[in-house]
């Protein structure tokens, strides 16, 4: 990395909670983001996968640099992207002895005003954009509840507005009570839940309404882990466009969120997974530092 970039990951960063974003003209975001695996014996043939790295573009931000380091020495490590276009890091190690960390140091610019990420028209009929998976497939609750929208809503985006302040009355905020695993019905019927909750409630109403909507990965300044949130695509010109909304938080998604990674659901774009052959158990920790720096 060169001393220009580590300039950049280590310059000092605003408190957001003072600061502008979405009147900034230029937003520089800085991540810094650690997995760590701790194994109480040998792990052997490690095959991890991270979805960490944000897109090279999304809407208006543009990424500027990024950094991925695996502290095993002999790791191998294989960057492509997937159909959706995500960043995907693929890592294999031979023999982990004790642990494995991942570390992903990242810098993202926006300059100008917040836009919008754009799609192709054809992105308004997109099966996997309408289609229910496992962890949004509607029940007879959901379905009520996308109909009553249905009703109440001028627009798709009204919809999606609605929606999002329905999920998050829906859904009161608890961790630990919900794995990655749980489907929207359950987090529906169970009322407490997280972020990913939130975001597959939200998807399979909008979806079942025949509302486009996509899964987003990524981060909210201020929060200490990921975050998650949707995306609802609604038709712009010749064109559509991708208007983002945090059902957690029962709003519009703006300059304080930055997007990874997006998919139909949490499976798509799990920011880290894997596999590994041996008796050993792992522990995984992480901790993320999310600032930014602006010119107004």
């Amino acid at each position: 990395m060169t001393a220009e970039a580590r300039a950049q990951l280590d310059r000092p960063l605003l408190d957001p909670a003072e600061s502008d974003l979405d009147a900034a003209r230029r937003v520089t975001y800085v991540l810094h983001q650690r997995f760590r695996y701790d194994y109480d014996g040998p792990a052997y043939d490690l095959a991890h996968q991270l979805i960490v790295v944000p897109r090279a573009r999304h809407g208006s931000l543009r990424r500027r640099l990024h950094r991925v380091v695996v502290s095993v020495p002999d790791a191998r490590l294989m960057v492509g992207r997937d159909s959706y276009g995500n960043v995907v890091i693929n890592v294999g190690v031979d023999v982990v002895a004790a642990s494995v960390e991942f570390a992903v140091e990242a810098v993202v610019e926006r300059a100008g005003p917040r836009l919008d990420a754009a799609l192709p028209l054809s992105a308004l009929c997109d099966p996997q954009l309408l289609c229910p998976t496992r962890l949004t497939t509607a029940d007879e609750a959901i379905r009520d509840l996308a109909a009553d929208l249905r009703r109440e809503s001028a627009d798709n985006l009204e919809f999606a507005d609605r929606c999002c302040q329905l999920v998050r009355a829906a859904i009161a905020y608890e961790f630990g009570v919900t794995s990655t695993s749980t489907t929207a019905a359950q987090a529906l019927a169970g009322g407490r839940g997280v972020c990913q909750d939130h975001a597959h409630l939200a998807l399979a109403i909008c979806r079942d309404a025949g509302v486009p909507a996509r899964y987003v990965s990524g981060h909210l300044i201020g929060d200490s882990g990921t975050h998650a949130w949707i995306e609802v695509v609604v038709a712009a010109g010749g064109q559509s466009r991708a208007v983002a909304f945090d059902p957690c938080n029962g709003c519009q998604a703006g300059s304080r969120h930055l997007p990874v990674a997006t998919g139909r659901d949490y499976a798509d774009v799990a920011p880290t997974s894997g596999r590994y052959a041996g008796e050993a158990r792992g522990v995984l920790t992480a901790d993320k530092q999310l600032g930014v720096t602006i010119a107004a």
